[in-house]
């Protein structure tokens, strides 16, 4: 089955080196239970990966990337392979001088011989930065933090936002000092559509954005500076610093490592539009108890959503759920489809409020009737 998003654009190299979408609020919107099986859109892999630390029976990742598949092939050769520390490593989330030696303890548990060419070839790359920092909306990110951020506010600015602080006090912080005009104006061109579709995402993945996405994302970091905790947020760590700075993601954190280590072997991945992959788990007899969808709406029209939602209702679990976020472009349950998707409005509310990962205009989650 076509899909509209493979005709966006080219899925050729790294696109996304992690997961852009908070965990804390995926499993707690999805509540996968023991023995789910579980399909998700791969990305990078770590939230799919996140999906294991509550013992589904199957995680089934899939992407129209084989690049990002082999992100997800190295991740889980570094679970079987390293220890956490060494894992934090070869991700770029802690310093290291051997990232060289950790890959090559890792390439042969690869499990697609693709994955070690695609690797090879990057080898200096990895060894240099770590995984984690080599997609294309990382290098974006780099970009802000190298060449715009030192022109509006200093390292001990940075430091400062990122301090944990009580909500006065980052309303303060944030006002006064950070929300400065040149902050205004720099952050304006540089996450406009435009600059944003050049360096960042693809062009083509705005065909269906309402509204002006630089005074939506202004509002996001507001909300993610003042009304959440700065220096708990992952993603906003990374942005600034380049580097989580022990605020880690689901996936990555200690504690979660050797349950998914154990489970490893649990997720599989396959180089397939969604629709094709529900076709497939359909013929064998499975029906997915959880969905993670993340944003693939975002690329699709209002028509193909309905036929994609209602293609996972009919195929998925009853009482299961899915679970996808909105950025720029509102897409949730039509009408039309009242009698097989039934939103959990409070839920989605109230979990976006705590939503990390701040770019987002709205999380949803759908339960299957």
């Amino acid at each position: 089955m076509s899909t509209e998003v493979a005709g966006k654009a080219a899925f050729i190299g790294i696109r996304y080196a992690q997961c852009w979408e908070d965990a804390d609020i995926l499993l707690e919107g999805l509540d996968v239970k023991p023995g789910d099986i579980c399909l998700s859109i791969a990305s990078a892999g770590d939230n799919a990966l996140a999906m294991l630390t509550k013992d589904p029976s199957r995680v089934v990742a899939v992407d129209l990337s084989a690049a990002q598949l082999a992100c997800l092939d190295l991740r889980c050769a570094a679970y079987r392979t390293l220890d956490h520390d060494a894992f934090l490593e070869l991700y770029g989330a802690r310093t290291s001088v051997r990232r060289g030696e950790l890959y090559d303890k890792c390439r042969p548990n690869l499990r697609d011989p693709q994955s070690g060419e695609f690797w090879d070839e990057r080898r200096g790359a990895l060894t240099a930065q770590g995984f984690g920092a080599l997609g294309k909306f990382e290098r974006y990110f780099r970009l802000f933090t190298r060449w715009v951020l030192p022109f509006v506010h200093s390292r001990a600015d940075v430091d400062e936002l990122m301090r944990a602080k009580t909500g006065d006090e980052r309303k303060a912080f944030f006002d006064d000092r950070w929300n400065s005009g040149r902050w205004r104006l720099l952050f304006g061109v540089f996450f406009s559509k435009t600059v944003m579709g050049l360096l960042g995402r693809d062009p083509r993945f705005f065909d269906y954005v309402e509204g002006d996405l630089k005074t939506h994302l202004m509002g996001r970091v507001r909300h993610a500076a003042v009304d959440l905790d700065p220096s708990d947020n992952s993603y906003l760590h990374w942005i600034l610093n380049g580097h989580f700075n022990g605020a880690l993601p689901v996936a990555l954190r200690r504690e979660n490592y050797d349950a998914i280590r154990t489970r490893i072997d649990r997720i599989e991945w396959h180089e397939a539009a969604l629709e094709d992959a529900i076709d497939d788990l359909a013929r064998a007899g499975a029906r997915p108890a959880r969905y993670n969808l993340s944003d693939i709406f975002e690329y699709m029209s209002a028509e193909n959503t309905a036929t994609v939602l209602a293609k996972l209702a009919v195929n998925g679990k009853k009482g299961g759920r899915l679970a996808y976020w909105n950025m720029m472009v509102p897409r949730s349950r039509p009408d039309s489809l009242a009698h097989a998707l039934k939103p959990l409005d409070k839920l989605s509310k109230d979990l976006f409020l705590k939503d990390k990962a701040f770019f987002y205009r709205a999380f949803v989650v759908e339960e299957i009737q």
